[in-house]
């Protein structure tokens, strides 16, 4: 495999487009001086490395002109002003969209033309032209509905005019956009979505929009419901300060959305020209639409748009030195940055989570549920879980069956957790010491550890681990129980558990779609809610707080326990790597650039609320690196078995199931050669 390691850092080598959402202050009629504010906000974009620049509808002429619009020494200066735009554009990279009323066989279209390096690539007709309350378009403009394969004479150039393009980068591959202005999207069937199906990753949209109450949020909703929609990136630019006032207000909304998230916006009621510029991740658009079989059900359904658009090419020749990355980076892409949104998400995942267990209690006609519990965060959750199944169902919470069963490595801190925790959830509580059995069954295999060895194997760590599961199904044998799994999501992306009699198994699991990183918020959730006793809250506080383990080892001279993140990285990281691979299939080294860009600076960006200030760490590219090796590995090559054999769990969060029957189906023998081979080619070792 080719090494493209010297090329990490340019946004290019990892598959964005940068964008920029244009409102250049502008003066009414007056195209020589609208071309020149484009200009000038055309170069700034172009400093800042964008690839794709969108100015409003009929920015050149101003929009609300109205009957000027029919004069031809305006249309002229509006030619003048493509003209300007086209010379000025030969010294730049950025693709620029501009809006122009343009002259074609005794018709005037309100249009998109679309310019790069001195040459008009493409000139595209609005499709509806609003004719109600305050819109008169039908008065001055012509459809550009059904016009196909045609051309237009303007500035001095031929270009392809007509509904039916789709522009592409041929050296950049997902550089892809389509076109369309104001009220095509506004329409109850946008011609963007057919350009989304004819293979536009980025749709843009350039609009007039005058302002009124409540019409920003509507924009915005619009926006962001297209991108979902479509797979797509889609950006809004409206007019702004300079537009006549006669009769309108504007307002200079511009919006970069993707996948319904918000990238970028402007500031709304600008005194003087602006931008919203934001990294679009056009590799990640593409890889979505693949995982997404509807997609492709649609473009069939509307008869294959691919085949009726033409692509018109332009060389891009992208730059891949080191231009920053504008856009957000979430570190924690299970545990949303903004208080509101994980308040939500806790809800959601809580209700789902005991929905799901409730629904299986009833199918079972059981009445007991038996679970160990260890102190830990896992067992802690998934016991919140059925406290609450149980409220709800109206069954007394002794007949759920918890066990603490200490081991060689159980500290007393998480012991003493576990007993405060099920005394004050009201449960039935018990202890099994399972150190006899697991020295017995030590001995009987001949373990250096029964003859008074310190060998803390993986031999050693299992048959404890595999003790306590066979207890707790033989408990739910004799007790008419079933068992309820605790591991999570994380865990079993890592093979972090015991196969079979073991923590791998049990009769059925809350926590296997719900992330380390987001039980953690969830037992925080729980605690200051409301929904426990404040002596409840204070226990729960203790065990999130406390070192992660297995506590399968003991201790060492020191009294350091044994630590999970020591042996298979920070969970942080971790659940990073899996949701990019399970959710989008990005390349490893495109993953380590995202973590760079997004744990580098600890100072630098926003963290969940509720973490403590020591979880809040840095991580350099060496630290990303070496913990993602580890995570590929063990996905992909030494994990599976465990997964393709997972007992039922409810999907909690998007690209959340690695069930073999949900978002995640691999084989069991498979290894990770290919992923760590393109790590190790195209990352830097430091």
């Amino acid at each position: 495999m080719a090494s493209n390691a010297s090329q990490f850092y340019s946004i290019h080598r990892q598959g964005f487009v940068r964008v920029a959402a244009c409102t250049p202050r502008i003066e009414v009629g007056d195209p020589a001086s609208n071309a020149a504010k484009t200009i000038e906000l055309a170069r700034q974009g172009d400093a800042e490395g964008c690839g794709l620049m969108v100015f409003p509808e009929l920015g050149l002429s101003a929009y609300a002109i109205d009957d000027l619009h029919l004069q031809d020494a305006l249309l002229d200066a509006v030619e003048a002003g493509v003209a300007e735009l086209c010379e000025a554009s030969k010294t730049l990279a950025s693709v620029l969209v501009v809006g122009a009323p343009v002259r074609r066989e005794g018709r005037l279209y309100n249009t998109a033309v679309v310019i790069h390096r001195g040459r008009v690539l493409g000139v595209v007709p609005k499709t509806f032209l609003p004719n109600y309350r305050e819109y008169y378009e039908k008065r001055w403009f012509a459809s550009g509905m059904g016009l196909k394969g045609l051309s237009v004479r303007l500035a001095g150039q031929t270009a392809p005019f007509g509904a039916d393009l789709v522009f592409e980068a041929s050296d950049y591959r997902d550089f892809v956009f389509h076109v369309e202005i104001c009220e095509d999207f506004w329409s109850p069937s946008p011609p963007s979505i057919r350009g989304a199906l004819a293979g536009a990753l980025i749709l843009c949209n350039l609009s007039a929009s005058n302002v009124v109450i409540g019409k920003a949020d509507e924009r915005a909703l619009l926006c962001a419901s297209q991108s979902v929609r479509t797979h797509s990136a889609y950006v809004y630019s409206a007019s702004g300060p300079g537009e006549s006032t006669t009769d309108l207000a504007w307002d200079g909304q511009a919006t970069i959305h993707e996948l319904g998230a918000l990238l970028a916006e402007t500031e709304r009621f600008p005194m003087k020209s602006q931008m919203a510029v934001a990294d679009v991740d056009v590799e990640r658009l593409r890889l979505d639409r693949m995982r997404d079989g509807t997609f492709n059900d649609a473009a069939a359904f509307s008869g294959h748009p691919e085949t009726e658009f033409r692509r018109v090419a332009f060389e891009f020749k992208p730059s891949y030195a080191d231009l920053g990355l504008k856009r957000a980076i979430d570190r924690f892409p299970y545990v949303p940055d903004d208080p509101a949104r994980l308040d939500k998400d806790c809800y959601e995942a809580f209700s789902i989570q005991v929905q799901g267990l409730m629904k299986r209690l009833q199918a079972t006609s059981t009445k007991k549920l038996v679970i160990g519990v260890s102190g830990g965060l896992d067992s802690t959750h998934a016991l919140l879980v059925a406290c609450r199944a149980f409220d709800l169902m109206g069954w007394p919470r002794t007949d759920i069956l918890g066990f603490t069963m200490p081991g060689f490595g159980t500290s007393e801190g998480t012991k003493s957790n576990a007993w405060k925790l099920m005394r004050a959830l009201g449960i039935t509580a018990d202890e099994i010491d399972i150190r006899p059995a697991a020295e017995r069954m030590l001995a009987d295999l001949g373990h250096p550890f029964a003859h008074g060895e310190p060998v803390h194997d993986v031999t050693f760590e299992n048959v404890q681990a595999g003790l306590r599961t066979d207890y707790l199904f033989r408990i739910a044998n004799q007790r008419g129980g079933l068992v309820l799994g605790t591991g999570d999501l994380s865990e079993l992306a890592l093979g972090w558990a015991t196969y079979g009699v073991g923590d791998q198994m049990s009769h059925y699991n809350v926590n296997a779609s719900v992330s380390k990183t987001l039980i953690q918020h969830l037992i925080r959730w729980v605690a200051s809610s409301g929904v426990v006793v404040e002596e409840t809250a204070e226990v729960l506080r203790t065990i999130v707080a406390q070192e992660i383990s297995p506590e399968l080892v003991p201790a060492d001279a020191s009294g350091a326990m044994q630590s999970t993140e020591a042996k298979v990285g920070p969970y942080a990281l971790q659940d990073f790597n899996l949701y990019y691979v399970n959710r989008f299939g990005l390349r490893p080294s495109k993953i380590a650039f995202l973590a760079w860009h997004a744990f580098r600076d600890a100072k630098h960006g926003a963290w969940p609320p509720g973490l403590p200030e020591e979880a809040k760490r840095a991580y350099d590219l060496p630290e990303i690196r070496k913990w993602l090796e580890v995570f590929l590995f063990r996905f992909f090559q030494i994990s599976q078995f465990k997964r393709s054999a997972m007992p039922n769990a409810p999907k909690v969060v998007t690209g959340g199931s690695l069930s073999p029957r949900g978002d995640w189906r691999a084989p069991s023998d498979g290894n990770a050669r290919v992923w760590l081979a393109e790590l190790k080619a195209n990352t830097p070792e430091a």
